[in-house]
């Protein structure tokens, strides 16, 4: 029988239940989990670089070379929701360890491939694995730093690391296509994987939702659904055309999918996407700034590597030592947002850095066939920075909208509108380059990629062979101007969203 409770004495204050004391190891935890991000953010950019050498070693035309890059962010996007969602459910630790597996397997058949096909298979592997280890890194964060200053420090440096990893990849990879074949840049995830996998065991503590979700496997499938079939509908319209019959099919076929998958989850008791959570300006603004920043900043990435080596003749090394200032400006620019925020406001930080970043996106669109690695880096640098100021302010800003019971799958929301955003901005950049790179050409096999023309120039007579370099490098960078100008929009219409959604200084 319980003893009953007593009231507390007249003029006395009940005393509140204490505050959960801090995990003790939680900067080694997350030292732990942010080399598990770096990793799998690394990989979203560091295939870049290899472009010009898949094309050739693989015989890749430009939609097979856009779904080497794009197959590995599609699925890491598509199953981040289902993957935070089991996450909750059975342990955030677990799902890191079996990520990091999944990640390595993946890694290790890509080296191993020896088509575009079994790169392509190989790469969606890694997105899996990446898929379960990155919403898991955001939720284990929450979960060990209950300080909310620590917390907000965890996270600035949760997305520094993160931003980081996007802009060092082209060097990274750079650097070992100067040294090894072109396999090596997958390679190199394996003895990452194994010490992340190692300090897993010993430094991240256990950690699931307070109340175990049930899991949705007909919204995931309908999520995979929708966001491939856009994917496709985009890449392909580069090389069949934006306006034919069939890419309006496909176009359609994609908006019934992600309709049918809006509308399931409207439905469902226990949905994967808690559309609720989208009534909240905090959450929508942070999230949209995040996915049109990716899409900027994947898109450039994708049109530049190609630029430099095919139009300013920089080999794989050079050309990624030449995206060095952009990773060194977002690293600056990182913390500067994290102080930003808390001296002037989310809004006020997240919308400064999309100005930064539309301004550099509009400086690179100004270019032309003989624009120089000046013209290139300033736009770079800006965009990157801009980058840097606006990550860890809407981070802060979605967790702060979220209960601590959402904290996966919010974070899987955050994170799949970032890579949703990285696809989008492949494919549609690259699309709108392909395109316009093909209408100014020649047939012929010039007029199916500058990787092509830059092939058929080394076998040309030296005056024949300049006049085309000189032809294909003005229509390529023409298009990929047009790619990008669509980005800076995006980035300005999203900057106006944010000002009217996000709290100001309170």
């Amino acid at each position: 029988m319980s003893s009953p409770q007593t009231a507390a004495p007249r003029g006395t204050t009940t005393p509140q239940p204490a505050a959960p004391a801090p995990y003790p190891r939680r900067w080694y935890t997350l030292g732990v989990l942010c080399l598990s991000l770096l990793v799998i953010v690394v990989d979203t950019t560091i295939v870049n670089v290899a472009i010009p050498t898949l094309a050739a070693s693989l015989d890749a035309g430009s939609g097979a070379l856009a779904w080497i890059v794009d197959s590995y962010t599609l699925v890491f996007a598509a199953l981040l929701l289902p993957a935070g969602a089991l996450g909750d459910r059975y342990g955030r630790h677990r799902a890191l360890s079996a990520g990091m597996l999944v990640f390595g397997a993946g890694s290790i058949g890509a080296a191993l491939s020896g088509t575009a096909a079994q790169l392509i298979a190989a790469r969606a592997v890694m997105g899996a694995g990446a898929a379960l280890i990155m919403p898991a890194t955001l939720a284990l964060i929450t979960a060990v730093f209950t300080d909310p200053a620590e917390r907000a420090r965890a996270i600035g440096l949760w997305s520094a690391v993160s931003g980081l990893g996007v802009a060092i990849g082209p060097t990274a990879g750079g650097w070992l296509l100067q040294h090894f074949s072109w396999g090596a840049i997958f390679l190199v995830n394996v003895p990452v994987v194994v010490a992340a996998l190692a300090g897993a065991v010993f430094l991240v503590p256990a950690s699931s939702a307070p109340h175990r979700p049930p899991l949705d496997a007909a919204g995931a499938l309908l999520a995979v659904a929708g966001l491939g079939a856009l994917t496709y509908a985009v890449i392909q319209a580069g090389e069949d055309g934006w306006a034919t019959a069939g890419t309006l099919a496909r176009f359609a076929a994609a908006a019934v999918l992600l309709a049918a998958f809006g509308y399931s989850q409207a439905r469902a008791a226990a949905p994967m996407l808690d559309l609720t959570l989208f009534r909240d300006g905090r959450f929508t603004g942070a999230v949209a700034s995040v996915t049109v920043m990716f899409f900027g900043l994947a898109g450039i990435t994708f049109v530049l590597t190609q630029i430099y080596q095919f139009v300013l003749g920089y080999s794989p090394l050079e050309a990624g030592v030449r995206a060095l200032p952009g990773a060194l400006a977002l690293a600056a620019a990182s913390p500067l947002g994290t102080r930003a925020a808390a001296r002037f406001g989310i809004r006020a930080a997240i919308t400064a850095g999309m100005a930064v970043a539309a301004a550099g996106l509009a400086w690179f669109a100004t270019a032309d066939g003989g624009s120089g690695y000046g013209h290139y880096v300033v736009a770079s640098v800006l965009l990157s920075a801009g980058i840097g100021l606006t990550m860890s302010p809407a981070t802060q800003s979605s967790l702060s909208a979220l209960p601590p019971a959402k904290a996966g799958i919010g974070s899987a929301v955050s994170n799949t509108s970032r890579n949703l955003g990285t696809v989008l901005g492949v494919a549609l950049v690259g699309s709108i380059a392909a395109t316009v790179y093909s209408g100014r050409m020649p047939d012929g096999p010039a007029g199916e990629s500058i990787g092509a023309a830059a092939g058929i120039a080394g076998h040309l007579p030296a005056p024949a062979a300049a006049s085309l370099h000189d032809t294909a490098a003005a229509a390529f960078v023409h298009g990929a101007d047009l790619g990008v100008l669509v980005a800076a929009a995006a980035v300005l219409g999203t900057a106006a969203l944010v000002v009217r959604h996000l709290p100001g200084r309170r």
